[in-house]
């Protein structure tokens, strides 16, 4: 039977024939989706159009008007009809007559039914008051009766709404955020409302609100397709269980999924995420957009007044290379040139998880449309700055969630598809794979202090359960992946089996303290030799933890944290082999031989500049991870405050310090005095590197105290804004009495900043000790100096000494 002969026998028999048509049109297999919920409708109009005729014979200025979801023609199988009975007044007594002869028929079926009869002033003040009903009337859509009181009512409705946006849309996002906080996100739910969660129906409604008012628009690209499909999924849950829900429960889910023809409940749930993340994202760009038009529009009058007349330019700040802040969000700055610097969406990224900005629209997708693929190993800047955005804790989210919202986090990391949008069932679990995996980098960058290489514990917590996309144990699975992975993103050989242990053994310190006999010796040696190294396990403490508080609170207590701790504390005691060793003085090369004499000889510091080659594409890295950026090497006859002095200069000249060592020079024999040689490698923060004669120039000046350093930093501070940014860990100081025998180890972890070394270093200078040696690295945004140092007799300090130079330090640091 085509459509044709449903709706005409709907028309001539009465409710009865509508109410076999419309099981007939519910139960025609060859139509599904848009096409049977329009259909529905149009069945349902015509229907309605009949009852509305015999009952309004001799009436005037009356109207049947659909709403809502109706207006839009989006009927569910067990969809409520909400319905409109508009009129102009002038006979109320026939009015009420023709509402009788309407909605007793719908309620004889069984149809839920939502409906009102109003005259349209009646209408307008209603939705006034009522913003739900504001937002129903925005769909309205005629069916019988006067068409010009309908449309009259439209354009009275739209043109309120327009006129009242401002105070109306902030109103809908507070209603949408409140829904959200009660209902959860549609993207992540094992048992998801379809309708009510974020992300869902109601949030795509409110979307069509928006751009109605004319203020601000979603984007629109695969928005309708993702309401479709949860139009869809709503359709078969609704023909599955024969009742008007829209909780997607999980006894339920085969039956949906098989009504839509998919393989399996879990690539339901996936399809039903995927849609949910992309109206998710669209509303976050949209209120974004929203809070900056009525933002400009409060301050635009007394900017113009101000500036007498014209259109104010948005203030731009550097944030990197390429990247500025403009109005709030992340841009990419005039001068970037996507399809030439492959590492831009990285370092893009890390700058506004690091400011605690959103990237915008605009340029997320820019990159997405223009950048080239990162070289294969990654250069060492693009594993920097992914280490970056990964330790930025909460803001690496929303940043994650842009990335990957334009496809370029598969881009960057293909493996990343498999676990993309998958469930996990399992109610311990809060999340979906992917986001727990980006919350457990999150937890992680919680304990960048407790750990020597917090690169590898972000990079391990971002990979732990990438093997959840394969069959079989995943642990396994994912070892093999985090092999490759972090062998393509520029870890040496080293760093990858470390990365590939963590992987392997994410579970390991958690199981066997929860179900092992940890006094039984066979128990912890296993472990440890499953471990290898006393840094291997401080990471894997670390990973163990941020994993379970990933996971959710049934995952994690003070129970099972003492029992790890218990356990990581005996294994190791077992891997406490040798005796720390006390690093190896290299002898000095030609080149830095040559430099301590000429600073001998002259009394002054010099100073040489060459540049870094990272490994060529498709060659593996060796060695130690290659340095980024230039090497700078000065040669210092010793004396006080050089540290400080060299660290300052350096930061004034925004050059970002990636790894500098200090270290004393054996002059050869016949030459007099002592000379210090730091090795240092550094990077613009953006633009190009200063000149090296302007450096030394600087450099003199600060060593005899005519260069203020922290005068001109604390200005430079000062004229830019301040941004709430990352709320990072507090920086942690402490001492290692056993790891030299010649001077006293004192270990700086901290979030990286400029003109960090340099207040580290006035603060070891005000202590009155000397460095014998130093040890700076910065690893993404956190920086994990040794200190070697001495009292000024050359002697290791005392215990009590050397913890408080610590503590001072530490203090400095917070203050």
């Amino acid at each position: 039977m085509t459509g044709t002969d449903v709706q005409k026998e709907a028309e001539d028999s009465g409710p009865s024939g509508y109410a076999a048509a419309r099981l007939r049109l519910l139960t025609e297999e060859a139509r599904s989706g848009p096409p049977r919920r329009a259909a529905l409708a149009e069945l349902t109009d015509d229907w309605l159009t009949g009852l509305f005729a015999a009952g309004a014979e001799g009436l005037r200025g009356a109207s049947l008007v659909a709403v809502g979801g109706y207006g839009r023609g989006e009927l569910s199988p067990r969809s409520d009809l909400d319905l409109l009975l508009l009129h102009d007044g002038s006979d109320p007594k026939a009015v009420a007559a023709l509402a009788d002869r309407l909605w007793y028929p719908v309620w004889d079926l069984g149809l839920a039914l939502d409906h009102s009869v109003r005259t349209p002033a009646e209408a307008r003040k209603t939705a006034g008051e009522d913003l739900k009903v504001q937002l129903g009337l925005l769909d309205a859509r005629h069916i019988a009766g006067d068409l010009g009181l309908t449309a009259g009512l439209r354009t009275a409705v739209l043109a309120d709404w327009r006129n009242q946006a401002p105070k109306r849309l902030p109103e809908l996002q507070e209603l949408c955020a409140e829904r959200a906080e009660r209902q959860g996100e549609l993207q992540y739910l094992l048992e998801p409302d379809l309708k009510e969660a974020r992300g869902g129906l109601r949030d795509a409604t409110a979307l069509r609100a928006v751009a109605a008012s004319w203020l601000a628009d979603a984007p629109r690209e695969g928005l309708a397709d993702a309401r479709r499909r949860l139009l869809d999924v709503r359709d078969a849950l609704h023909l599955a269980t024969g009742r008007a829900t829209d909780r997607l429960a999980l006894q339920e889910q085969d039956q949906v999924a098989a009504e839509l023809g998919l393989l399996d409940a879990d690539t339901l749930l996936r399809q039903v995420y995927e849609a949910a993340r992309l109206i998710s994202y669209a509303s976050d760009v949209t209120w974004r957009e929203v809070g900056r038009v009525l933002r400009s529009r409060a301050v635009r009058p007394r900017l113009r007044a101000m500036l007498g007349g014209g259109k104010p330019t948005a203030e731009r700040s550097p944030l990197a290379e390429g990247v500025v802040e403009q109005d709030g969000e992340v841009v990419l700055a005039r001068a970037a040139r996507p399809e030439r610097d492959p590492v831009l969406p990285l370092r893009a990224a890390a700058a506004a998880a690091q400011a605690g900005l959103p990237l915008s629209l605009h340029a997320v997708r820019r990159l997405a449309a223009t950048v080239r693929p990162v070289p294969t190993p990654w250069p060492a800047e693009a594993r920097e700055q992914l280490v970056t955005l990964l330790g930025s804790g909460r803001p690496t989210i929303e940043v994650w969630e842009a990335l990957e919202a334009e496809g370029l986090v598969t881009r960057l990391l293909p493996d990343w598809e498999r676990v993309r949008c998958r469930p996990q069932r399992n109610a311990v679990h809060l999340w979906t794979v992917d986001r727990h995996l980006i919350e457990t980098a999150v937890r992680a960058s919680e304990f960048t202090r407790r750990v020597s290489r917090p690169d590898l514990l972000l990079v391990a917590a971002l990979l732990h359960d990438i093997g959840k996309g394969w069959p079989g144990d995943h642990s396994v699975a994912g070892e093999i992946i985090a092999k490759d992975v972090a062998a393509r993103i520029g870890f040496d050989r080293h760093d990858v089996a470390v990365v590939a242990t963590l992987v392997r053994h994410h579970l390991l310190l958690v199981e066997t303290a929860t179900r092992r006999d940890l006094e039984d010796p066979a128990t912890v040696r296993a472990v440890a030799e499953a471990v290898g190294s006393q840094g291997t396990l401080e990471l894997l403490h670390a990973l163990t933890e941020a994993d379970a508080l990933a996971t959710g609170p049934a995952a994690w207590s003070t129970w099972r944290g003492s029992l790890v701790a218990d356990l990581v504390e005996r294994v190791s005691a077992v891997l406490a082999g040798d005796d720390p060793a006390d690093p190896e003085e290299a002898a000095p090369t030609a080149e830095q031989e040559r430099l301590a004499l000429e600073a001998a000889a002259t009394g002054s510091p010099v100073l040489a500049l060459r540049a870094q080659t990272e490994p060529p594409a498709g060659q593996e890295p060796s060695g130690d991870p290659e340095p980024l950026g230039v090497e700078l090497l000065i040669a210092v006859p010793d004396q006080p405050e050089v540290l400080p002095a060299v660290a300052g200069v350096l930061a004034m000249h925004r050059l970002t310090v990636r790894t500098a060592e200090l270290r004393s020079v054996h002059l050869p024999d016949g030459v007099d005095g002592s000379v210090l040689l730091l090795d240092w490698r550094v990077a613009a923060e953006y633009g190009s590197l200063p000149q090296a004669a302007r450096l030394r120039a600087d450099l003199v000046r600060a060593l005899d105290g005519s260069l203020d350093i922290a005068g001109r930093l604390a200005e430079r501070d000062a004229a830019y804004p301040r941004r709430r940014g990352v709320i990072a860990p507090p920086p942690r100081v402490s001492v290692h009495p056993a790891a030299s025998r010649l001077a006293t180890v004192i270990e700086v972890r901290s979030q990286d900043a400029p003109g960090l070394l340099f207040r580290i270093g006035r603060a070891l200078e005000d202590a009155s000790v000397r460095v014998r040696s130093a040890h700076v690295s910065t690893l993404g945004a956190n920086a994990v100096d040794a200190f070697y140092v001495t009292g000024p007799e050359g002697a290791p300090l005392p215990g009590d000494e050397a913890a408080a130079v610590a503590r001072k330090l530490e203090e400095t640091l917070r203050g």
